[in-house]
């Protein structure tokens, strides 16, 4: 008998949070209010560098970097005023090497909120609710709450050779709307800030005690929707002063927000950029994904080839960055139904043909909303990947991990609320986070292509799909 999971609860430290009642600008039906932390995390540092020159204090790159330096190395230790006593202690006293910063700059980090509140800054500004691992032992689940008392999710996906994947939020809920997805029906809720989403590895790491090796944003919320953050959270990623994660080993997810696309090309080539695909037609497409009108397919595909072209280049000019590694690619959720059929499968193949983005297969992982939608049978999936495959495509299945503990994006914090509203009118008090079924997270930025089956018939199939249909390329759903 397989054991069962585990599940870990721990209780959050107190927080204060001061509401603001500004309306958000953003593209959410129910606009959030932004959103004031006390104490803000330390780890948001565009938020220092502000307060910083707010405070008409000039303090140098290279000050910066030693100081974040020094904190990942002592591990981000929540009693922030150790912290700070460590730094401005005498060189003589006994301790760890630090570096030496100004003293301004060390009396700013220990300072108050105005009208006697509390620090301004601390190590860490998320809690721990709960951690779950799956049986499997591959994938471990985190329920983080921030300050202001919203819950988060992150992952850790154990592979093969010690290559551990962290899967993060960007944001609590999501103003895209997709109709599958358990997060795209909460709505957006607000915008996490360059710290929490740093947090998230830091709590990754600490309580499996595991290094991160890649992350994928690819949890709760459209991280170019969060540009600035995500962002400033990427390049403290790559940092080899912080996290120190190699060139290609970060990926963003996006369903396809064109300009941002664009603009993430030219501030972080570096990073991998995937395309959250569900259909390869604009009819489909429009009917899964509410924001599919403003964005069309065909500019979606242009700007994923742009990044993938400009980081090519910059491999080529020796900047560091792996040769091996494609930085674009296509996630195609599949979903029972036309969007899975063989002539779905030809479509998508025409759309990459000739471009050097691969396609990720993601199996679709039942949420609680209000579609009733399935994953097509294995074999029909496999059929799907050669078909695509014949267009000169690499194209993969991703493995799906951890299907005993809670799982795809958005889909434990649902769950949570909706206990929480059947205990309420069950009159019972208190809490009690709830763990269900199901991980969907992708299996890290560049995962091998399965055994390829025999591909004979599928070949014959593309020669008669495009005889049928050379004059409809991309535009019909059809069936297999």
């Amino acid at each position: 008998m397989a054991p069962s999971a585990t599940s870990t609860a721990l209780p959050t430290p107190p927080y204060t949070t001061s509401p603001d009642l500004s309306p958000h600008d953003g593209a959410s039906p129910r606009p959030p209010s932004a959103r004031r932390l006390s104490p803000h995390p330390i780890l948001d540092r565009p938020h220092l560098e502000r307060t910083l020159l707010a405070a008409g204090l000039r303090v140098s790159e290279a000050h910066l970097e030693s100081f974040y330096g020094y904190l990942h190395v002592r591990g981000y230790e929540s009693a922030w005023e150790d912290v700070v006593a460590d730094l401005t202690a005498p060189k003589s006293a006994p301790g760890r090497r630090r570096p030496s910063l100004p003293r301004a700059f060390l009396r700013h980090l220990l300072r108050r909120e105005e009208n006697g509140g509390g620090r301004a800054f601390a190590s860490l500004s998320l809690g721990l609710s709960s951690a779950t691992t799956s049986a499997a032992g591959d994938t471990t689940k985190l329920v983080l709450a921030t300050a202001d008392g919203h819950a988060i999710e992150a992952v850790m996906m154990r592979h093969a050779g010690g290559r551990n994947t962290a899967c993060v939020s960007s944001q609590v809920g999501c103003a895209m709307g997709c109709t599958f997805c358990a997060t795209g029906t909460m709505g957006l809720r607000g915008s996490l800030n360059t710290g929490e989403i740093l947090e998230q590895l830091v709590w990754l790491e600490r309580t499996t005690g595991e290094k991160v090796r890649n992350v994928v944003f690819m949890g709760m919320g459209e991280p170019l929707d969060n540009y600035d953050a995500v962002v400033a959270a990427c390049r403290s990623m790559i940092n080899r002063h912080s996290f120190a994660l190699g060139h290609g080993k970060v990926t963003v997810s996006t369903v396809g927000i064109v300009h941002a696309m664009r603009r993430f090309t030219a501030d972080c080539p570096q990073v991998n950029l995937a395309l959250s695909l569900h259909a390869p037609n604009e009819e489909m497409r429009r009917k899964i994904v509410p924001t599919a009108k403003r964005f069309e397919l065909r500019r979606m595909v242009e700007a994923l080839e742009g990044h993938s072209q400009v980081a090519e280049a910059q491999q080529g000019r020796g900047m560091g960055m792996s040769r091996r590694r494609r930085r674009a690619m296509i996630e195609y959720i599949m979903l029972t139904g036309p969007t899975s059929s063989f002539a779905c499968a030809h479509q998508l193949g025409q759309l990459v043909e000739n471009k050097k983005i691969m396609v990720n297969l993601i199996p679709y992982n039942s949420t609680d909303v209000r579609d009733t939608l399935s994953c097509p049978p294995i074999e029909d999936m496999l059929n799907f990947r050669d078909i695509v495959a014949t267009y000169g495509v690499l194209c993969t299945i991703r493995r799906t991990m951890g299907a005993d503990i809670a799982g795809a994006c958005g889909q434990l914090v649902k769950a949570k609320e909706r206990k929480q509203r059947q205990r309420q009118s069950q009159q019972q008090q208190g809490v009690e986070k709830t763990l269900q079924a199901i991980v969907d997270i992708e299996d890290g930025p560049m995962l091998r292509p399965l055994t390829k089956a025999p591909v004979t018939i599928l070949l014959q199939e593309r020669v008669s799909h495009t005889s049928k249909d050379s004059g409809s390329r991309g535009r019909e759903g059809g069936g297999g």
